[in-house]
């Protein structure tokens, strides 16, 4: 296939021959291949500065990310073939980590799976997917059809409504591509049930990203008093009680997602010890600090406090406060779970946050464990974005 060239300026195919897969719109020679000559989405030949072809991939002019490579080959154009051989390569390593009876996991992430600009997570039949990039936009009947061809689920929701799609000038949108989407489906993790809201539940209805955080936070709640906040629809919270946790408070500022929370207690027999706190989390730790209330183990796992580079100070600023109110709620000798999803803020950010936390109330840390993203989420490790999720857990003592 002849696609149109991409040129790009002398050596600024170096980052892309090491590895990497974005071009972004500084590297490109404008004065031979003008961005703006391009449509959003369309197929190129992405070049170096001599005319030799580097790959192939697809480009969108109004994108700080100007290009996406897809394929080092050129004649492997983005379209069904390409994404039913990339959607079984990620397929087989899901069910090498998790089998086939139980088909729950993010079965594609973007980059890291050869697939940019699209995600998909698997709740067993049915698939909720998320484009982000024009170019994917534009093959989303062929990423249908390959869904359909690979999986071959009974239903494929699009949740097109996350908010980086503005940067690539695409409307959002809720779109049912495939059968019926139930409001609710059924998925097990760690040996633990959930119903998970597809049409209503944050991003893809569920974060798969944790799943190894939440199985090694179960060896520090049996017969404890734990504290989950930002608890969604209770992932960690109902994950403590079911691993012996005494009793479980799961604080959110959703009703909806509380209400979840206290079904998915419900479905797992620990109705009894789960009980739910409706708030703000600052408030509600600042709250549970006046009346005095100690915990065994507090649970941080907040939306990312920093979305943006220019957001570092306010976000480092939030991280180290919530850090902070969680401790002051601690028992003398407790354990804080601690999470971010914000790529900008570095796994040391976190850390040192903890710190500044616990010396600020005169209180000594020590880390015990720490975690990340789970395997169905791969980092590509030339693309450092792909490796966002940190976690600590710690063990809070008094200084002596």
């Amino acid at each position: 296939m002849n696609l149109p060239p991409l040129r790009l300026k002398k050596n600024e195919d170096r980052r892309l021959r090491a590895g990497h897969l974005w071009v972004f719109s500084n590297e490109v020679d404008t004065a031979k291949t003008p961005l703006n000559a391009f449509e959003a989405g369309q197929p190129v030949e992405i070049q170096d500065s001599k005319g030799e072809a580097i790959g192939n991939g697809y480009v969108n002019p109004h994108s700080l990310i100007c290009a996406r490579l897809v394929s080092r080959d050129v004649e492997h154009v983005l379209g069904k073939s390409l994404l039913v051989h990339r959607l079984n390569m990620a397929l087989s390593l899901r069910e090498r980590l998790f089998g086939t009876d139980k088909p729950y996991y993010r079965l594609a992430f973007g980059d890291s799976d050869g697939l940019p600009g699209l995600v998909v997570d698997r709740f067993g039949d049915v698939l909720v997917a998320q484009i982000t990039t024009a170019g994917m936009e534009r093959c989303k009947a062929d990423v249908v059809t390959a869904l359909e061809q690979v999986i071959k689920p009974t239903a494929i929701l699009f949740r097109n409504d996350t908010s980086s799609r503005a940067m690539e000038g695409l409307e959002s949108y809720v779109e049912t591509a495939l059968g019926t989407v139930p409001e609710q489906v059924m998925l097990e993790e760690n040996g633990v049930r959930f119903n998970v809201p597809l049409l209503s539940g944050q991003k893809t209805g569920w974060f798969y990203d944790h799943r190894l955080n939440r199985a090694r936070m179960q060896h520090y709640v049996q017969g404890k008093r734990v504290l989950d906040v930002f608890s969604y629809i209770g992932g960690w919270g109902i994950q403590a009680a079911t691993a012996g946790a005494a009793q479980v408070i799961c604080v959110d500022s959703s009703a909806a997602a509380l209400s979840q929370v206290q079904q998915n207690a419900t479905l797992n027999n620990v109705a009894e010890r789960v009980s739910i706190m409706e708030g703000d989390a600052f408030e509600v730790l600042k709250a549970l600090r006046a009346d005095h209330e100690k915990f065994d183990v507090v649970i941080l796992d907040p939306p990312a406090f920093i979305k943006r580079s220019k957001d570092m100070r306010a976000g480092l600023e939030a991280y180290q406060r919530i850090n902070q109110q969680a401790m002051q709620v601690l028992a003398k000798d407790g354990i804080i779970i601690s999470a971010s999803c914000s790529f900008h803020l570095p796994r040391a950010g976190l850390r040192d946050a903890m710190l500044r936390a616990s010396r600020h109330i005169d209180r000594n840390l020590q880390i015990l464990e720490q975690g990340h993203q789970g395997p169905d989420h791969p980092v590509h490790p030339a693309i450092s974005e792909t490796d966002y999720l940190k976690m600590f857990i710690g063990r809070v003592v008094p200084s002596a």
